[in-house]
């Protein structure tokens, strides 16, 4: 069975780090350093020490002795990399891209792909939907144009390494990507302009039918009443049509099955049209029918009756008394927040083939999702960009609708389409929309398919398989009120490095073990920079946290042991951040081995090895200005996924792991961090205060990108999975998303943790 038929890449072309060519702002970075053999195999060490016994230690310091030996294995290894990276734009980008993404067989759904929850809307009548769908389509086509005229504005670094530039290749990949699967390895494509134009169309998905959606039509933008009117057909199609095979779930299953199934469907030219249509389109923009969120009164009567469980507030009652006031109580309301589990839900897999998984194309990179309720997002397919440019599109997109509301003036132009609203005429013409013309444009297309036998059986495989992967998601989502990232600043502490190791301390209360921990740290000071990883498990911090759980330790000398391992999260940090990270050195390091066609060195092949690139805490900051946060599940089977989203006053926390896993529990997780936060923030209040001078480590941009208004500090996706970019400060289009010095930045999934197992 061939890989696929050559028909289906006459329109799409591969994009590797030697097909991006970059544009001359890239061109003048520096390339991505290669670190010193000796640096990387002692950062190495350290990174394996807290996570094996003594025993397996020293085996495995005797491997990495022996690769390390002067003129040995490693030395030859490391002057073949040093050669390869001369010929590259950037040396790991294609190893990098393959190994976290592209040879991962997991489906895309939870184990890939993050989830983005925008703010709910409020409809009050059905045809609100398609309104909103109508603004959100206007306002992802006006922050195209400014891709397509490659008009951003650089990002620049800020922290201790602010003024340099940041590689910008991600963000033009967000509307001109597409991943086909493979029967080994997916490829990462994009549409040739030298065969056909440049796409002008969406795909609108409604009901589990696909609809084509031209966008542009004759150079010009259709205006938001046009779109309107587009979308209120498809809509009353989708309605009326037959039942339609969910031929959307059969994205969401075994990257080799799908790859199986795709190769069947190429062999009838009425899949290939429709294929080909999904392939090239800008977006997919998925109508979905809502789902059930509004659980306010059981929340508040569970308050009331017995407090919601010990994890929450049944121990702020003394149930002998009489009568207890709830308002004066001092109850933690984190419980009583709107319901974000079943948004979250909505956002990151549809809810099963029983509700909207089948309503969305998870090979495409963005798309976007209205439902019926008010609930709105996105999904995106990681491999193209990292979590900072999706976030930067968002944050635009929620300012665009924020300040252009509805209003009269399209029901005034056109009373049969009320409500409707173009933008003011100075705005139309800048933009380049149509006149209106409702009558005149050509109904959407619905795509068609013709399934084979073959096919049915591939979809039949894929429901059962995503569904049992839905079912067996355990997500919860934490809104942790006592403080948010104002509180370590005022102890001079890096707000996310305080948060990082609050993920360590509540994993070892549970386990009373670290273990390996992903949090990715971009590398965008280079061309075509993706992230290397920050190794928050380190020696100062399992120092810290035994400390932290032992009753023979003093608070002074916690503070003291907190201080070393939030030091050792910085260098870590610094080191990921100026290329000089470990990750991608050894992945390299590897991948030349395997090029030369030589045995696989024993450091590699030690159970050390894997052991440190199992994540079991799959991590990622990722910043929002707005009411909007990401999530993605774990990426190994015991593992934990938390993406974080640090405000002034609170930190919302999303902590997701497998039910069918003994070993993990997002409930537990969840009250062990609330308890660990609580923890720390008594012990700095404590022993901390004044706060040290010394402790300024507050400067550090993780992400190495700039910080967000809302953001935390120092490095971030994330989805998992994202921090916004930093922006000059006159700049019209990113002022309201610049971030203080101290936002990180995004991550895991969100920036890079792919599922490795």
């Amino acid at each position: 069975m061939s890989q696929m038929p050559d028909v289906n890449m006459t329109r799409l072309k591969r994009q590797g780090s030697e097909d991006i060519v970059p544009c001359p702002t890239t061109k003048a970075l520096p390339k991505l350093p290669v670190p010193t053999l000796q640096q990387t195999l002692e950062g190495y060490l350290k990174v394996v020490r807290p996570l094996v016994s003594d025993d397996k230690y020293e085996e495995t310091k005797r491997k990495v002795e022996e690769f390390g030996i002067p003129g040995g294995v490693g030395d030859m290894l490391q002057e073949k990399l040093l050669e390869y990276s001369q010929t590259k734009v950037n040396w790991v980008y294609d190893w990098w891209m393959d190994d976290m993404y592209l040879t991962a067989r997991l489906p895309l759904v939870i184990n890939s792909s993050p989830g983005m929850v925008f703010p709910k809307q409020n409809f009050t009548e059905p045809s609100d939907q398609l309104r909103f769908a109508a603004r959100l389509i206007s306002g992802i086509m006006d922050y195209k144009v400014i891709l397509d005229a490659r008009a951003l504005p650089i990002d620049y670094a800020r922290g201790q390494l602010a003024g340099q530039p940041l590689c910008m290749e991600q963000y033009y990949r967000l509307f001109s990507s597409y991943r086909v699967p493979g029967l080994t390895k997916d490829m990462l494509v994009s549409p040739d302009s030298s065969v056909m134009p440049e796409p002008e169309h969406i795909i609108v998905v409604c009901k589990n039918q696909f609809f084509v959606l031209d966008v542009i039509i004759n150079f010009k933008r259709l205006s938001e009443a046009d779109l309107f009117n587009q979308l209120k057909r498809i809509m009353q199609t989708a309605t009326a049509g037959d039942r339609c095979e969910p031929v959307g779930l059969l994205t969401a299953g075994d990257r080799t099955e799908w790859a199986k199934a795709r190769i069947k469907l190429m062999e009838d030219s009425t899949n290939r049209d429709s294929l080909d249509m999904i392939e090239r389109c800008i977006f997919v923009l998925c109508l979905d029918e809502g789902v059930c969120c509004d659980k306010t009164d059981l929340t508040l009567a569970c308050q009331m009756l017995h407090g919601n469980g010990s994890h929450s507030n049944t121990p702020n009652r003394w149930f002998d008394k009489t009568m207890q006031d709830g308002a004066s109580g001092g109850d933690d309301t984190t419980c009583l927040e709107k319901n974000d589990v079943p948004l979250a839900r909505q956002m990151l897999h549809g809810d099963g083939s029983y509700s909207n998984t089948a309503n969305r194309w998870f090979d495409k990179t963005m798309q976007f999702i209205v439902a019926d309720d008010g609930a709105c997002g996105l999904v995106y397919e990681h491999s193209p960009s990292e979590g900072v440019a999706v976030v930067q599109l968002v944050e635009h997109l929620l300012n665009y609708i924020r300040v252009n509301p509805w209003n009269d003036v399209c029901q005034r132009d056109n009373p049969a389409i009320p409500h409707a609203c173009h933008s003011s005429q100075k705005y139309q013409s800048k933009k380049m929309l149509r006149a209106q013309s409702i009558c005149e444009l050509p109904f959407p297309r619905r795509l068609r398919w013709k399934l084979s036998p073959e096919v049915f059986e591939y979809l039949k495989m894929s429901r059962e398989s995503v569904d049992r992967s839905i079912a067996n998601m355990d997500l919860h989502i934490m809104r942790y009120t006592r403080f948010g990232k104002s509180f370590p600043k005022s102890q001079n502490m890096s707000p996310d490095g305080f948060v990082q190791l609050a993920l360590q301390l509540t994993y070892f209360k549970l386990h009373r073990r670290l273990v390996s921990t992903y949090e990715s740290a971009s590398t965008r000071r280079f061309q075509l920079g993706r992230v290397d990883n920050i190794r928050a498990a380190s020696i100062e911090a399992d120092n810290w946290v035994r400390a932290m759980c032992s009753d023979t330790v003093e608070d002074y000398d916690r503070m003291e042991l907190f201080k070393k391992a939030l030091k050792a999260q910085r260098n870590f940090t610094l080191q990921a951040l100026k290329g000089q990270g470990i990750d991608c050195h050894l992945l390299g390091l590897k991948e030349m081995a395997a090029m030369i066609d030589m045995p696989m060195p024993d450091i590699f092949t030690d159970d050390s090895f894997d052991l440190t690139n199992k994540f079991v805490l799959s991590t990622s900051q990722v910043p929002t200005t707005m009411d909007a946060f990401m999530c993605y599940g774990p990426v190994v089977n015991n593992g934990y996924g938390a993406c974080y989203n640090p405000h002034d006053d609170y930190i919302l926390f999303c902590l997701s792991s497998f039910k069918d896993c003994g070993d993990s529990d997002s409930e537990r997780f969840t009250s062990a961090l609330r308890q660990a936060l609580d923890d720390m923030q008594h012990l700095c209040l404590k022993v901390n205060h004044p706060p040290s001078p010394v402790m300024d480590l507050r400067k550090v941009d993780i992400n190495g990108d700039s910080k967000m208004a809302n953001g935390v500090d120092g490095h971030q996706l994330g989805l998992p999975m994202f921090p916004c970019v930093m922006a000059r400060e006159n700049d019209p289009i990113r002022k309201q998303n610049s971030r203080d010095d101290d936002d990180p930045t995004h991550g895991p999934i969100a920036d890079g943790a792919m599922a490795q197992t």
